[in-house]
């Protein structure tokens, strides 16, 4: 059957047996009060409201009062006045995903903004907001995930299944280090997420930074910053329901979002609309309830399907990164990678901070050499870390201490080996033999794995200091 003829069915099917009518009694700001719908209306339902000249705007229930509806648009409220009529018109919003998505760029209605024709429909529902399945009932992580990215393979391992924050400022390259992994992967397929995205910056990250290759397997959902924020909202919550469907496909899927803090945003702009009391910098609780409802729903499947291996970047604002989102979003996920300004302002990209970050998967799913050599470069960077003023200083004098001294040799061949270019890839197992080489750990044959640029700026080893 073609596109067209089953995308037809599917909406056929769908159109409700009776129709249920109400209208507005009161506008406030982006909240709408209606009346008439006693009995038929629930938290999360759509309707559709008429307007001056026909003009029809979606709108989704928010909350109650007084006997009333209250409900928020998903686009502009001009020409909706009191007395407008009230159509209720979906129930439990849900999408008819097909493996023909991948390639596409699909808004937050399911719906594509790519100009490639129409998209496939599946027979199978999947709902907007679902819940994500049984704690008890879910396989365990499973192996390791190549990410193609050095820093993230071999200091920050994520396994399949596993949910992993980015946190980062504006301008640290979240996005960038994204369009890598989801290029790199060794995913099955990748569903990309941009929430509140710049809209200047929607094409120039599918076109330049995923590229071609990335795009063909990958499923990308773009809400810009400027559209309502039920939309920015619904975008996440539509990412959510794509990666699932790939997931009960059997896939391994990457799901990258950008960015929570944008999907907390737009929760918060909800709440205080419907009269929620502001919280912490004015986050309503509904924001901290919503946050892991979403990302639960990422993660291990039901035994014999696909997982989600989730990787959402946090915008944290002021680059305060104890900030309230920041803080819920951490005490959720299995680890955090922290992306820092400093490290991106002298030229080092990705700007990860490794010695800030963690896997929380990753002690069990390497090997205890692999275990190791991590172990020693972290404690390595920590120490001249820790250091680093009274070496730059000239304060600190070698041969004082030979853990300081090794430090300082090893510290920039470490920096350089986490410098990567966005057009490089390494696996996993490369990515542990050219840093076992870099520590000496290894025979000198596997020097042909290291990049002869990756060691140019490292210093002679001092006093007492051996490569092997």
């Amino acid at each position: 059957m073609s596109i067209i003829g089953n995308t037809i069915i599917n909406q056929i099917s769908r159109l409700p047996e009776y129709r249920v009518y109400g209208h507005v009694t009161q506008i406030i700001g982006l909240l709408i009060e209606i009346g008439g719908v006693e009995g038929s209306f629930t938290v999360g339902d759509h309707c559709i409201i008429t307007g001056r000249d026909g003009r029809e705007v979606l709108c989704e229930a928010v909350g109650f009062r007084d006997g009333k509806a209250l409900a928020m648009p998903f686009g502009s409220l001009e020409g909706i006045g009191l007395g407008c009529k009230v159509e209720i018109s979906v129930t439990n919003p849900a999408i008819y995903p097909d493996e023909s998505w991948l390639g596409r760029v699909i808004n937050a209605f399911g719906e594509p903004v790519d100009g490639k024709g129409p998209l496939g429909n599946g027979n199978t529902p999947y709902q907007i907001h679902s819940k994500p399945p049984p704690a008890h009932s879910r396989s365990r992580v499973g192996g390791k995930l190549d990410l193609g990215v050095r820093a993230m393979n071999t200091f920050l391992t994520v396994c399949e299944g596993q949910r992993m924050g980015i946190f980062a400022g504006s301008g640290v390259g979240k996005s960038v280090l994204m369009s890598m992994m989801a290029r790199n992967t060794s995913a099955q397929a990748s569903v990309i997420g941009l929430i509140g995205e710049r809209g200047r910056e929607a094409r120039e990250f599918i076109e330049d930074d995923l590229g071609e290759e990335g795009l063909a397997r990958s499923i990308v959902i773009v809400a810009t910053s400027d559209e309502p924020p039920l939309v920015r909202r619904q975008a996440a919550y539509l990412t959510l329901a794509v990666a699932e469907f790939l997931r009960d496909s059997g896939m391994n899927v990457l799901c990258l979002m950008d960015s929570v803090t944008r999907f907390a945003m737009a929760q918060r702009e909800i709440g205080l609309s419907a009269g929620e009391p502001p919280a912490t910098k004015g986050y309503t609780p509904s924001v901290f309830a919503e946050l892991p409802k979403l990302l639960e729903r990422a993660g291990p499947g039901i035994e014999g399907n696909g997982s989600i291996t989730g990787l959402f970047t946090v915008l944290v604002e002021g680059d305060d990164h104890n900030e309230p989102v920041a803080d819920a979003v951490r005490g959720i996920l299995d680890g955090h990678v922290v992306m820092e300004r400093s490290i991106a302002e002298r030229g080092r990209f990705p700007a990860i901070n490794v010695t800030k970050s963690i896997s929380r998967t990753m002690p069990r799913c390497n090997s205890d050499e692999e275990n190791e050599l991590v172990i020693r470069a972290r404690r390595l960077m920590a120490t001249y870390e820790d250091m680093e003023e009274l070496i730059r200083l000239g304060a600190y004098r070698r041969g004082s201490d030979q853990a300081i001294d090794e430090a300082i040799h090893y510290y920039p061949m470490i920096e350089n080996f986490l410098k990567q270019k966005i057009e490089e890839s390494t696996d996993l197992q490369t990515g542990y033999e050219m840093l076992a080489e870099l520590l000496g750990i290894v025979p000198q044959e596997a020097a042909q794995n290291l990049d002869e640029n990756q060691l140019a700026d490292s210093v002679p080893a001092p006093e007492g200091v051996t490569n092997s």
